[in-house]
């Protein structure tokens, strides 16, 4: 079950912890910060679902919602701290498909976007049905912890595959050496973000035909790094 989710959460910290469990799961994501930019993404990228936290600036999840049921029948699963009663219900009044309170367990909100899915038959449209990530000729199975470069298989350590994985799931996103670090964490937890250089060196060896002149893993001076060459 593959999709495309995007996130509207103005905490950035949240929003990443989101983000990284969705590719997990093998979906793909967008992450935008206020509610204006989150109504930008759904006409621009079409996602598969929302996962709206109420607390937005510029537009609120409610207003976002209330444009989202006027123009389009788009899953939405509210997110939010918000756990009064009259919260709840106006949320589900407004047309949420779920509603789930902060603090919340990211294995319990997986599931319930795997039923919010499941239950609107958007799950994968437009998409690959087997969770596999692909971009720039590389494939990232997340069930398998498998890589493919141009049909190869390329061993990976469990740092470079979430690192990999994270890039490979939004081509052409540049990625700060602080987010991709947070790709590492629980595999790698003493590293600094020096150590993301190294991890992106080596995938070059791995991944490039010649890692001196990338192709595909290109360094954003001053920024990051970003994943060249579009979807498969």
């Amino acid at each position: 079950m593959c999709a495309h989710v995007l996130v509207a959460e103005d905490d950035a910290m949240q929003a990443e912890l989101i983000r990284r469990s969705l590719i997990a799961e093998g979906h793909t994501a967008t992450v935008v910060h206020d509610g204006s930019a989150a109504l930008d993404a759904v006409r621009r990228d079409r996602p598969d679902l929302v996962v709206l936290d109420l607390m937005l600036p510029v537009i609120d999840g409610f207003g976002v919602c209330r444009v989202l049921r006027r123009d389009d029948d788009l899953p939405v699963l509210m997110l939010t701290a918000r756990a009064a009663e009259d919260d709840v219900l106006l949320g589900l009044e407004l047309g949420a498909d779920d509603y789930m309170t902060k603090p919340y367990s990211p294995r319990e909100l997986m599931a319930r976007i795997r039923t919010v899915l499941r239950r609107s038959g958007r799950a994968g449209a437009g998409r690959r049905d087997d969770g596999v990530v692909r971009a720039a000729g590389l494939s990232v199975d997340p069930e398998r912890h498998e890589v493919r470069c141009d049909g190869e298989t390329v061993d990976c350590t469990p740092a470079e595959f979430q690192i990999l994985l994270a890039m490979a799931a939004e081509p052409e996103r540049v990625f700060s050496r602080g987010q991709l670090l947070q790709c590492t964490r629980g595999f790698d937890r003493s590293s600094t973000e020096r150590a993301v250089d190294v991890h992106i060196m080596n995938l070059r060896r791995k991944i490039e035909a010649d890692p001196r002149r990338p192709v595909r893993l290109l360094t954003v001076f001053g920024v990051g790094y970003k994943l060249s060459g579009g979807r498969a």
